[in-house]
Formats: structure tokens, C-alpha cells, sequence
């Protein structure tokens, strides 16, 4: 199928974002980046993307009413199928914990990017996985849980190295700052556990960590997300 043949056919996305706004940003990019690589045209697809308020994100996520969490998420959802689109990718790993409560609310298919994630591993064969994000994702079991279905294990790092890798992603990482010291500290993180592969499951992560930065493999929960979106926005899937 020809970019051209196939634009009248496409879905459009809906990106749920501002968690951060870099990661938001590397969303866009990435899908029609990858979009033009596959078709060398410019039908690029419509996207529509909503910002949540990053500072209520992270409030409502660490408090103790899910319900309120869920609803301000839906906020956006519901803007997001309102403007038009016909799915929805969120930008962000831990809104993900979740993923069930707001499928069910919405009227329209939202990707999983934990799902993306395990059928790279699955396909891989990697068996036993290391979690790194912030502090609340690598404390959730949506990862476990999921990855479990297929025999795959997710283990995370200890208390001490998850205190830093969130403060690596929340004082640094969320406004684009990416320093030598970060990025040897993380590494450093990633190479204290015996595992078949570790997964980024921080949209932020990916901006730091590449996979020419170390022998491991680093599953990239963005691009992975970007790729099952592109695919079910032209129909290949």
C-alpha cells in the first residue's frame, strides 16, 4: 500500500499527552518520522494530541482516590473522541495502571503500550525483565501482570536505585535535561541485574538511554507504542 493509496483509509490518532511534554513531543516526531521512512510522502496522518496539566497527572496518580486519577484521564480522553479521532495512544508508561478502567469508559479502542512491550519481548524470547521508571510505575504490577500471561518475568530495582532513577526523570529528564552523570548512573542500575533484557518504561527514559549505550537489550516502550500505532492507523494490524 503506497502513503497515497491508503490516506483516505487512515484512522486518526488521538495522542493523550503532557506526561511530560517532552515525551509528547517525541511522540509526534517519531510517528511521522516513521510514517515517511515506510512511504516517502507526506499523507502524513491526522493527529490530534490533548496536554493534560502534568503537576495534577502526577497529584492525582500518587493520591489515594483512583477515581479522581481516572476521571481527570478521561477528561481527555472524552476531548480526544469528541475532536474526531478514532484511537488513542497515551504518552506515558504509568497511566497504564489504569488501562482497564479507562477502556472500559471509553468509546473508542485506546493501545496498550504495556501489551506493545511484551510482544517485542515474546517474539525476543526474553524471559526475565528489568522494569526501570519512575517510582510509581516500577511500584504498580501492571507490568508484572501482563508479562506474566505469557511466562515473562519483570523484576524491578531496588528502593534505594528506583529513588534515583525517579529523581533522574523528574528533576532532569521531563524538562529535557540529559547529562553524562545521569545516563552512567542509570546505565550503572541496568548492569546490577542478570536479565535478558530491561524495559523503558519511562517515556523519558528513551530521550537518555539508546541501545548503542550497552550490550543489554533496551526494549523502548516508545518507539514500540509509536510502531503499534502506526500500523493500526493504517489498517495493518
Amino acid at each position: 500500500m503506497n502513503g497515497n493509496g491508503g490516506s483516505s483509509k487512515m484512522k486518526k490518532i488521538g495522542i493523550l499527552g503532557g506526561m511530560s511534554h517532552e515525551s509528547t513531543i517525541k511522540y509526534y516526531d517519531l510517528i511521522l518520522q516513521k510514517y515517511y521512512d515506510r512511504y516517502q510522502d507526506y499523507y502524513y496522518p491526522e493527529i490530534l494530541i490533548y496536554s493534560l496539566n502534568f503537576k495534577k497527572v502526577i497529584d492525582y496518580e500518587l493520591g489515594d482516590d483512583k477515581g479522581i486519577y481516572v476521571d481527570y484521564l478521561m477528561t481527555g480522553i472524552n476531548s480526544l473522541q469528541n475532536g474526531g479521532v478514532d484511537f488513542i495512544i497515551m504518552a506515558a508508561n504509568s497511566p497504564h495502571a489504569v488501562y482497564n478502567d479507562l477502556v472500559q469508559l471509553s468509546k473508542i479502542p485506546i493501545l496498550s503500550i504495556v501489551k506493545a512491550t511484551a510482544k517485542k519481548a515474546q517474539k525476543d524470547n526474553l524471559r526475565k525483565l528489568l522494569l526501570l521508571g519512575i517510582k510509581f510505575t516500577m511500584q504498580s504490577s501492571f507490568y508484572q501482570e501482563f508479562f506474566a500471561k505469557s511466562d515473562m518475568e519483570v523484576i524491578t530495582p531496588l528502593d534505594s536505585e528506583q529513588d534515583i532513577i525517579n529523581k533522574i526523570i523528574f528533576d532532569e529528564l521531563v524538562i529535557g535535561k540529559f547529562t553524562k552523570e545521569s545516563k552512567h548512573m542509570l546505565l550503572k542500575i541496568v548492569n546490577n541485574y542478570e536479565v535478558d533484557g530491561v524495559i523503558l518504561g519511562c517515556t523519558e527514559l528513551p530521550l537518555i538511554l539508546q541501545q548503542n549505550d550497552t550490550d543489554v537489550i533496551l526494549l523502548d516502550t516508545v518507539e514500540l507504542h509509536v510502531e503499534a500505532a502506526l500500523e493500526y492507523c493504517l489498517n495493518l494490524n
